[in-house]
């Protein structure tokens, strides 16, 4: 058939004929279909190399705009950072201000408090002193009231009461009589010799001689009476009578006892009318009924002690207070005259200070009244 033939004739060319140059219909299309297969095959592999590309580029980008994000994050946080440290820095500062700021308040009112703490015990102490010495200032007026009161009963100038006026009477009787009517020793002579109407005792006859220099020493004393020991008059009596009369076996008590007489501040009082109170210090050292403070020795004590206010009470033998009675009397006397309350000629008084002064040196000796 013509199909047949021309498919030979396109196998074998015809010798001296020429190859046609555009190839045949079905050439066509078998060179466009193995054209279209081998398009094919390369544009799938460009197409996958393409995104394998594009992957590769977008992860790239991305780990470029996360790195830049991170970065600007890290700045923002570091910014944040730095910002929070001042923060805290002035925080720490302010903080630190305020604690001293506080401690130097608290010190403040600590001084101020302890101040006026200082105050109020030195007015207190103040005040208390001034009452003491008030109260010592009313006993004495009032021993006085009542030693006037008994005078102008009991005497007249036709017939004087001697036993009231002892510039009438002997030395030896005159002045202040022995013992305490009451219990603190500034009005203690006063009121016993006021208050007590004891006969009086036959006036002994003894001889008397003015001694040159006891005589000049008081009325040195005399024109400026003081309390002031550095005085030749009382430093003598201070050496001779006081001490050795005060000079206990109980050494620490003993000079307790002669600066509460000195400043006036000693209380006696008798056992019997007060109950027995709970003391500070050791009943060693207060003693008790039946022992002395102040001779450490197994006395019958019915009398007992209190220095200033201090509360604690120290049980005394009788001539333990007769000793602290005697000097009592003497520091009474030469107050008295330092007040100006003895209106005595100056040898009348000096003859009442000799025997206030004798007075001492019997009971340092151990003599004293029954009635002690």
């Amino acid at each position: 058939s013509q199909v047949s033939f021309e498919e030979e004739s396109q196998k074998q060319p015809v010798v001296g004929h020429w190859k046609p140059l555009m190839p045949s219909k079905g050439n066509k299309e078998e060179l466009e279909t193995g054209c279209q297969d081998a398009g094919g095959v390369s544009e799938t592999q460009s197409t996958e190399q393409l995104n394998v590309s594009r992957l590769r580029s977008s992860s790239v980008e991305i780990r470029e705009k996360g790195s830049e994000f991170l970065k600007d994050e890290l700045h923002k946080a570091q910014k944040e950072l730095k910002l929070k440290d001042k923060e805290c820095e002035r925080l720490s500062k302010v903080r630190e201000q305020l604690e001293q700021e506080l401690e130097e308040l608290t010190a403040s009112l600590f001084e101020e408090a302890h101040k006026m703490v200082r105050e109020a015990n030195t007015k207190q102490a103040a005040a208390e002193k001034q009452l003491r010495e008030a109260r010592g200032k009313i006993d004495m007026l009032q021993a006085e009231v009542t030693a006037l009161k008994t005078l102008v009963i009991t005497s007249t100038p036709s017939s004087p009461n001697r036993e009231l006026h002892p510039q009438l009477q002997s030395p030896s009787k005159a002045g202040f009589r022995k013992g305490h009517g009451r219990n603190k020793s500034t009005s203690s002579a006063m009121v016993s010799a006021a208050s007590q109407n004891v006969a009086p005792e036959p006036v002994s006859r003894e001889c008397r001689e003015v001694d040159s220099i006891l005589f000049a020493e008081f009325q040195a004393w005399k024109e400026s009476p003081t309390l002031d020991k550095s005085c030749s008059f009382l430093d003598r009596i201070y050496q001779e009578d006081i001490r050795p009369c005060l000079d206990f076996t109980k050494q620490e008590l003993s000079e307790l006892v002669r600066v509460a007489v000195e400043q006036n501040t000693l209380t006696i009082e008798p056992v019997a009318s007060q109950t027995f109170p709970v003391v500070k210090v050791a009943a060693e050292e207060c003693g008790g009924p039946k022992k002395c403070a102040l001779s450490g020795l197994p006395r019958t004590c019915k009398h007992r002690i209190m220095l200033g206010d201090s509360g604690n009470y120290y049980y005394i033998s009788p001539s333990c207070r007769a000793r602290i009675t005697a000097v009592c009397n003497f520091f009474t006397y030469i107050r008295y005259i330092q007040q100006g309350l003895v209106r005595q000629d100056v040898e009348l008084m000096y003859w009442e200070v000799m025997r206030l002064r004798r007075e001492m040196s019997l009971a340092k000796l151990g003599f004293y009244p029954s009635e002690m």
